[in-house]
């Protein structure tokens, strides 16, 4: 058999990471065994809508590789792919069941509904119109009453599926309530259009989180009402996020970033979350690699690597895991991300090029760029004791002969190149029988002005230019 899957969500805003995942695990499920992979639009809830946000998920899915083989933009044989364009095909299977008695009208106010709350807002409808007798039904659709279809379940036994991650789960039907299939409005619920839509694209494999463990049965009992056979349900476990004081809890904004524009913007790129995001809630058999590309996790991909437990959103692991990813961009790649965000912020004259040479292997992300060049793009105040150090047996005092000593050295440099700079200031620590240490370490002080730098003195001299270098070198001479 041919797997199908689907990827269903609402476009009500940005791709959340929960369901990225789910994305991920419903394609990488139907491509590892050569299968199909299907996107559907489920927008049927007008009131959560958001502008544009269709376009962010087809955006989001290009930007992972997650390739869908039927969807909007693409097509296929089982469109249209969103539901609000689908809605007599909901109507005229909400009527069969009516037809066969697995449904019914319910013509109840919104005020006799409310008075079955509590005080607390709780509640649940009581099957008032379930029996009405068909005399009174045909008054009330002939008098224009409002309505809506309810799917009629039944009050006794229970109701059984299995999934694949959990075992077996069974929900006894006296819990299910009469759920609504299609609202006054014409519009069809969630519980019911899906599984319409999963019956007439052909969807063999529902993926979709734990949420809808105890939900299933319900979309159990529309199979079974229809006559259709019902697909392989694969449940993932939940998503947890982890706070400052350790606490782990279902993951949300209190946590961070947990949409992937969020992630991308915060200069995460999109490989580096696809492959950490795999690895939450799966592992793969036989291999304790952790790095796989697309292409390798359609391979490696299977069911039985799939765990019930709760996975953990390690915010310093997808940090190590970019970091990762950052250095092994080819130049050209690396350049193309962080060469703009150097343009934009540091000042004329910076070598921009040779300053993100030295960042790509310092940064876990490109937003980490602006913190790691605060000293280029300001003179940051001096702390006098950082020319204090004990390795090198430098002082403030000898820092200060150090550069008063090298400065007209430098200033007939006329190559002012790294190879050139770390020549001519090692030569200078030769002719003058001072340690190469110290030497380097008064000038990068002098340059960068704090402790940790990205890179060493002459490296740092090349990045600010001869004419800058210079202004620093004496301007730490004058504070000395």
């Amino acid at each position: 058999m041919s797997i199908v899957t689907r990827f269903a969500p609402s476009p009500t805003g940005f791709m959340h990471i929960g369901n990225l995942r789910t994305a991920l695990y419903s394609y990488l499920l139907s491509k590892s065994k050569d299968g199909k992979f299907i996107l559907r639009i489920e927008d049927t809830d007008q009131v959560r809508l958001v502008e544009g946000a269709t376009d962010v998920i087809i955006k989001t899915l290009e930007m992972t590789g997650i390739d869908y083989d039927e969807g909007p933009g693409v097509g296929g044989d089982h469109g249209p792919y969103i539901q609000s364009e689908r809605l007599p095909i909901y109507k005229e299977y909400a009527e069969k069941l009516v037809e066969s008695g697995h449904a019914y009208y319910c013509f109840c106010t919104a005020e006799r509904l409310e008075s079955l709350k509590d005080e607390n807002g709780i509640g649940g409808y009581d099957g008032h119109c379930r029996d009405l007798s068909k005399e009174e039904i045909e008054k009330n659709l002939a008098a224009g009453i409002p309505y809506v279809i309810r799917q009629k379940m039944p009050l006794e036994g229970s109701t059984s599926y299995t999934d694949m991650v959990y075992g077996e789960v069974t929900i006894e039907n006296a819990e299910l309530r009469d759920q609504i299939m299609i609202k006054a409005d014409g519009y069809p619920t969630y519980n019911f259009c899906h599984v319409v839509d999963d019956y007439l694209m052909g969807v063999t494999h529902v993926v979709r989180g734990n949420e809808y463990l105890t939900s299933t049965p319900k979309y159990c009992l529309l199979y079974d009402a229809f006559g259709w056979e019902r697909p392989t349900y694969v449940h993932l476990p939940l998503l947890m996020g982890k706070d400052d004081e350790g606490n782990v809890s279902k993951l949300s904004k209190r946590h961070g970033a947990v949409s992937f524009q969020d992630l991308v913007n915060n200069g995460y790129l999109p490989e580096a979350i696809v492959n950490y995001i795999a690895l939450l809630g799966w592992s793969p058999k036989d291999t304790n690699e952790e790095f796989f590309t697309m292409d390798e996790l359609k391979k490696v991909f299977s069911m039985e690597g799939l765990s019930k437990s709760p996975a953990v959103f390690d915010y310093e692991k997808l940090r190590w895991f970019n970091s990762e990813y950052i250095k092994k961009l080819p130049e050209e790649s690396y350049e193309e991300k962080a060469l703009p965000i150097l343009t934009e912020l540091c000042p004329k004259g910076i070598n921009i090029k040779k300053l993100g040479a030295l960042l790509h292997t310092r940064i876990a992300t490109f937003a980490e760029i602006k913190d790691q060049i605060g000293f280029v793009v300001e003179r940051l105040p001096m702390e006098e004791d950082l020319y204090t150090n004990k390795k090198n047996k430098t002082t403030p005092e000898i820092c200060k002969e150090i550069l008063e000593g090298c400065l007209p050295m430098l200033e007939g440099v006329s190559d002012w190149s790294n190879d050139t700079l770390f020549a001519s200031l090692k030569q200078f620590a030769e002719d003058t029988e001072r340690k190469a240490g110290a030497v380097m370490w008064a000038v990068r002080v002098a340059v960068a002005r704090q402790a940790v730098t990205p890179g060493g003195a002459t490296e740092l001299m090349e990045v600010f230019g001869k004419e800058e270098s210079i202004e620093r070198i004496k301007f730490a001479i004058e504070e000395l």
